[in-house]
Parts: C-alpha cells; structure tokens; sequence
C-alpha cells in the first residue's frame, strides 16, 4: 500500500522564510539548501567494434564531446569512466566549456577540471572518477563542449554509440585550440559518463530507462530533439516543474532480460538508475526488443511474463531508494519487421498488465498517445520514422507531449 504527501514547495519556502538577526544586528535571508542533482548522463556500454573511433582514433589524440544539459546552476562536477574497459585510460587534462557549435568554443567560458587536485588522471579497469567540483556558468538546455587529451587508452572503449551528437577528434594535444576546424568526427561518445549541478534541494532528477526509442532513434543528429529532450524543454517552461532534470538511460537495442545491445535492463539498472545523482522518478519504456523476435503463442505468454516479473523486480529496487517508477506501454509496431501475431499478443499482455496492474506509481500510455485510430496496431504515419516501429522526429515530440507534469510534482513519498 502506497500513500503519497503533496506539499507545495515553492510555497513553503515563501511563507516559512524568516529573517536571521546576525551578530551585527542586521537581518540576513537564510541560504537556500542545495543538494547534487544530474543534469546530463548517459548509459554506458562496451563501444562494438564498428562503432570505435574513426582514424586517428583516441590514442594519444583530443577529442571534444558535446552534451545537451537539462537543469542549469553555476557548480557542477563531472564524471567519466572505463567501467567497461579492460586497460588504464589516461587522461592528461580535461576542459569544459560552452559550446559553439560545429566543434568550437565560446571563448572565456573555458575551466580546466581536477580530480583530488590534480589535472592528470588514470582510470584503472571496470571503474568511474568524479571530478572535483567547478564553479561553472551552465544555462538550462544548453550545450556543453567537454574536451581531452587521452594519452593512453586501449582497444575495448567505454562509450554510448547513440550520442545523436557530433564529436571532433584532432590529431595531438589540441586542448587550447578554441576551434576543431578540420577535426574528424563521429557521432558517438566515449569515457563521458555524466555532469550534476548544485541545485536547490527541492531539485529532482527523472531517469528514462529504455531503448532505441529513448536513445532517440527517429530523431536528428544535433538536434537534441530525442523524446526526453523534448520533456525536458517541456519541464522548463512549465513554472511548475522547472526545478526537474532528465536523465536519458536508453540504449539502442536494448533489452531487459537478456544482454542484446548494451547489458540487459535489470543487469544494468543499478548503474543507470539507482546511482544517477537525484533520482526522485522512473519511467521504464523497455521491452519490444525482448518481444519483438517472438514467434509462437506458447513463447509470448513465456517472455511477456519474465517480463512483467522484470518490472516488478526494478519496481521493488527504485521503491526501496524512495523512487516513483511510472510504466509506459510499449507502442505499436504493426507492418514492422518485428510484427507477428504471436509479438502483438506479448506486447498486448505486457501494455494490459501495465495498465491494470497497479504494480506501476502511475502509467503513460504512449501506445495510445501514438496509435493510429484508423489503423490499430500501427503507428501514426506522422509519428512513424518509416520502419513503422521507431518515432520521427514529430513522433518523439508527440511522446513528449503525452507524458503529463502533474506527475512530477512535488511528492514525498510516505511508505511503500
């Protein structure tokens, strides 16, 4: 039994501000309570081989790595990481700045960042390192530039092949350059992990956890207009919710109970939900690759099951952390190459049991946020990127617009 407490935030502040009398005599506003909150992370993976960096590779190279942030705030600190690797990286030194765009810099912006003091780090296998924090000036929803110079790093790369995002590599240390003019570039990220700010300690983070749909498949490449992207702005212009951040945890080709593309859901649900910074909400879109090679009734009633046993396993884990996971139905694929009779009865019995368990804090229904009235079963041929299971780039904005903000207001959650 779930029982929730709203209380009006902003409110409470207003009304319960006082006046501390100081020493001197003269009344002073007492400091806001902040707290560390992600702005931006991603979800890591062994990079396959056919998406390793182009020529001349990391290796004794730069590479400059742009992020889309969510929330702003003027102290941040950064993470990278080699938990997927099998050799040390060094790093010589690490920047931040704002971005430009095209692999530029706004000039003056620039911080060096160090870890326990110091520039120079290396990251021994299977392991992460937060920066010291920084002070920083980071606008909501703008891009953030990351540049290093890695010394030394070896063949298997940790990294998040669906960046949707340019990265420039240059040959040498090219750090000071404020311009990657004839850089190579890839659109994937490697080593960058994820960036928090300091914020108010009525912030809170979402993490989405899913796959290429959440990754942002159907949407364009700089655009930051992945589905999560489009909350996010959503977020920020809300008076309401302006204080939330998202955290993008899709992987392309991912499922939840078996490793396909990145390790399966529950393997990697620790590190990319239960250890983000902030996590005060959940949303699980996960499990049409699981179902999607289905090809017989007995084998649907099989893996729709695991399946709903797999949610209610993170349900239990996030609620235990004092999480709010909400379910989204898992959308329409009909004349994919994943339909089959047998792949729409799993995916029919997994939307039903979101729906009508209560096992989920709430559900967003994008299956019918995106499904074609004139054709069941289908997506809308405005929301449907071609392959009639992935979203466009109006798809993605439509599944953003479902999603309702009144479930992110603010909650204290009482007991699970």
């Amino acid at each position: 039994m779930k029982s929730f407490r709203t209380h009006l935030s902003f409110l409470n502040l207003a009304v319960l501000s006082v006046f501390i009398i100081t020493a001197c005599g003269g009344p002073q506003e007492p400091e806001t309570p902040q707290k560390w909150v992600g702005t931006w992370s991603t979800a890591l993976q062994l990079t396959e081989p056919r998406n390793n960096p182009p020529e001349p590779g990391l290796n004794g190279n730069t590479i400059r790595q742009v992020v889309h942030v969510s929330l702003g705030g003027e102290r941040l600190r950064f993470r990278v990481s080699n938990v997927f690797g099998t050799k040390p990286v060094s790093i010589t030194e690490i920047r931040i700045a704002q971005s430009a765009g095209n692999g530029a810099i706004v000039e003056g912006t620039e911080t060096i960042l160090t870890f326990e003091g110091e520039k120079a780090i290396t990251l021994p296998p299977d392991s992460a390192l937060l920066s010291d924090p920084f002070d920083f000036d980071l606008a909501p929803l703008s891009d953030v530039a990351v540049t290093m110079y890695i010394s030394s790093i070896g063949e298997e790369i940790t990294g998040h092949p669906g960046s949707r995002t340019t990265s420039y590599i240059l040959e040498g240390n090219t750090l000071d350059q404020t311009a990657f003019t004839d850089a190579v570039t890839t659109d994937h990220w490697y080593i960058i992990d994820a960036l928090d700010v300091l914020a108010p300690d009525t912030s809170v983070a979402i993490a989405l956890l899913g796959d290429s749909i959440t990754d942002g498949r159907g949407s364009g490449t700089n655009k930051q207009n992945r589905w999560p992207d489009e909350l996010a702005r959503r977020l920020q212009a809300n008076p309401g919710t302006g204080h939330i951040a998202i955290l993008n945890q899709g992987i392309g080709g991912n499922c939840v109970l078996r490793p396909c593309l990145g390790p399966a859901a529950l393997d990697r649900f620790e590190r990319d939900v239960l250890n983000q910074t902030g996590v005060k909400y959940l949303v699980i879109l996960e499990g049409v690759n699981d179902i999607g090679g289905i090809q017989t009734e007995e084998e649907a009633r099989e893996v729709a099951g695991a399946l709903l046993t797999a949610y209610e396993e993170m349900i239990d884990k996030a609620h235990e952390q004092n999480i709010l996971v909400y379910g989204a139905t898992i959308m329409p694929f009909g004349d994919s190459f994943y339909y089959r009779e047998a792949s729409e009865l799993a995916r029919q019995m997994v939307n039903e049991w979101i729906r009508a368990s209560g096992a989920f804090d709430a559900v967003i229904d994008l299956d019918q946020a995106l499904e074609d009235p004139d054709n069941p079963g289908r997506l809308l041929p405005a929301a449907d990127d071609g392959d009639h299971l992935h979203p466009s780039q109006e798809g993605h904005r439509l599944m953003a617009e479902a999603v309702d903000l009144s479930l992110f207001l603010e909650t204290e959650i009482i007991e699970f």
